[in-house]
């Protein structure tokens, strides 16, 4: 089976790339939608442009995918480099969204392809347990929510601040793998690589969020 992976470098996105490794598949390449204006309401917008590290570390061939923040343009631009490669399938990491899943599904269906989302539905702490247990180094690049300050930006989970999440996710009562936007992630290290990233950066905030700023990935 040749695939692509969807990934925008964060935790949901390498756990369903480590998937497809495990299950022995060609990833052809790694394909990163990149929004040029605005949020999206399909794809991660902050640090995607480092997922050429995570690729280059791998030896897979990186797409850097330019599009605008609507969802027509989006799948349009993807459709269009997907449409390029001599691939099999595409594998994403879909969670609970049905409007990224179906569109994607959609989308599989004019080019003929298999569109697989390994995590979707998983029980999210569960999801989480598994990936740091798997040795994923999993950073946080930005909050969101009440109960998320500043401390966790560009901290890496660990079993214990996972504890923590799970803790402060039940008492604000937001979604403890982040799936409603309450935080950001980007992987640094675990099973795909054979070393971890390094990474440097600074903190920003605004009124309502924070962002950890990566300057440099080694």
């Amino acid at each position: 089976m040749r695939i692509a992976v969807l990934s925008s470098g964060g935790k949901d996105s390498s756990a369903a790339w480590w998937w497809a490794m495990c299950r022995g598949w060609d990833v052809v390449a790694v394909v990163t939608v990149d929004i040029e204006d605005g949020d999206s309401h399909m794809f991660q917008v902050p640090s995607t442009q480092w997922v050429k590290k995570q690729a280059e570390l791998a030896q897979v061939p990186w797409i850097n995918v330019a599009a605008s923040g609507t969802v027509d343009d989006e799948i349009h631009s993807l459709e269009g480099a997907l449409s390029k490669l001599n691939i099999d399938a595409i594998v994403s990491g879909a969670l609970r969204s049905d409007f990224q899943k179906q569109r994607l599904e959609c989308m599989c269906h004019r080019l003929d392809l298999h569109s697989f989302a390994p995590l979707w539905h998983q029980t999210p702490i569960e999801h989480l347990r598994g990936m740091i247990a798997s040795g994923f180094e999993i950073m946080i690049t930005s909050v969101s929510c009440e109960g998320l300050d500043h401390t966790w930006l560009g901290s890496v989970l660990t079993k214990p601040s996972l504890d923590i999440l799970e803790q402060l996710s039940t008492r604000y009562r937001f979604n403890v793998d982040g799936e409603g936007g309450e935080y950001e992630t980007f992987v640094v290290g675990g099973p795909i690589w054979n070393r971890s990233l390094n990474v440097s950066g600074r903190e920003q905030y605004s009124a309502s969020r924070g962002v950890f700023l990566i300057h440099s990935v080694d």
